[in-house]
């Protein structure tokens, strides 16, 4: 048992931060016989590009690459507009104009800016893009189109590849997407997930549970929005250092507290104390990686409504393993050892995130 537990804790540890690196974000401004494509994307992705290997291009690479970098993304991101290809032009973005992206200060993200020229006025649009991290399954790029006053938002994954805008830009915001992502996000989010797995490694029944995970739900909805429109903020090492201590704080309380009786009775206080900084995490995946933030609120309550979805699809099964748990005379041991390797992989990620992150 104790093996397999430090495999868990190894695969969770290797995993931390898998659920946002493979995201790109795109915004596109559409004109009469102009496309303009400002491209945040994971640098490895254009590798070839990145002479000093630093995780980033910079102006000086992309201009020396300038043609390869043509000649790539025109095969990985094309614009049809009746019938033609558009031309496409690649510079380089002063990530001074842009808004904050923590992300790019980790070195795993490079910006570029792609234009589309036609000769004719851009009618019907159709992208289809084919830029993905090989064997990625969660790979998305999240892309925002202004044509006028109108905006739409779409996600193109490896299952979905093209998207059309029409003449009049009609909104074509695909919240179904969203609702994907944000299971996704969260699913892949094994810190999360551990902090759900340390709430319920104290046991109880249905109203234990509906009292933890409701202090959760709206605890995280509050300040996922809140973070996602940018009316609150905090430093990204801060809110992971938080939600690794979280997770070794309550798996903590499992193996000292005695009373569990009383523990269950107030445990939704602290469920949502720390639900408020995991809220803050699920909003990395939107505000990180820079998903702009016109017509943010549709997206935004898709991109929350498949975080619930995603918690449900995990909580509910590990549930009712617990309650066919309680039949087993060792029970209790299993609840400790599962709790006592939550401990070690919290305070392993709040070391980590807080004093050796870069």
């Amino acid at each position: 048992m104790k093996g397999a537990l430090l495999g868990l804790l190894v695969v969770f540890s290797v995993s931390a931060y898998a659920h946002w690196a493979d995201l790109a974000v795109a915004e596109v401004t559409v004109g009469e016989k102009e496309v303009r494509m400002t491209l945040t994307l994971p640098t490895g992705l254009v590798a070839f590009a990145d002479a000093d290997r630093n995780g980033r291009l910079s102006p000086d690479e992309v201009q020396t690459y300038k043609a390869e970098l043509e000649r790539f993304l025109s095969e990985k991101i094309r614009l049809n507009a009746g019938g033609h290809w558009g031309r496409l032009a690649i510079g380089s973005v002063n990530l001074k104009t842009l808004p904050e992206r923590p992300n790019i200060t980790r070195k795993s993200h490079s910006t570029l800016q792609l234009t589309y020229t036609w000769v004719e006025p851009i009618g019907d649009l159709n992208i289809r893009y084919d830029l993905f991290i090989p064997d990625a399954p969660n790979a998305s790029n999240l892309m925002t189109l202004i044509r006028g006053e109108v905006v739409s938002n779409t996600v193109f994954t490896p299952e979905k590849r093209d998207f059309t805008l029409n003449a009049l830009g009609k909104s074509q915001t695909e919240t179904p997407n969203f609702i994907v992502l944000g299971m996704e996000h969260i699913l892949t989010g094994y810190d999360h997930l551990l902090f759900l797995l340390a709430l319920l490694m104290l046991g109880g029944g249905l109203g234990y549970l509906l009292k933890v995970i409701t202090a959760f739900t709206v605890a995280h909805s509050i300040t996922l929005s809140l973070t996602a429109l940018n009316l609150i903020h905090l430093p990204g090492r801060f809110i992971e250092s938080g939600i690794a201590l979280s997770i070794a704080w309550v798996a903590a309380e499992n193996l000292f507290r005695k009373d569990a009786t009383k523990l269950q009775r107030s445990r939704w206080a602290v469920t949502f104390l720390f639900g408020l900084i995991h809220g803050m995490g699920f909003a990395d995946i939107l505000r990180e990686v820079g998903i702009p933030r016109h017509n943010l609120l549709v997206s935004l309550f898709g991109f929350n409504l498949g975080v619930e979805l995603g918690q449900m699809l995990f909580v509910v099964p590990v549930f009712l393993l617990l309650l066919l748990l309680k039949r087993i005379p060792w029970e209790a041991k299993v609840r400790w050892a599962i709790s006592a390797a939550t401990v070690v992989a919290g305070l392993y990620w709040f070391v980590q995130r807080a004093f050796l992150s870069a």
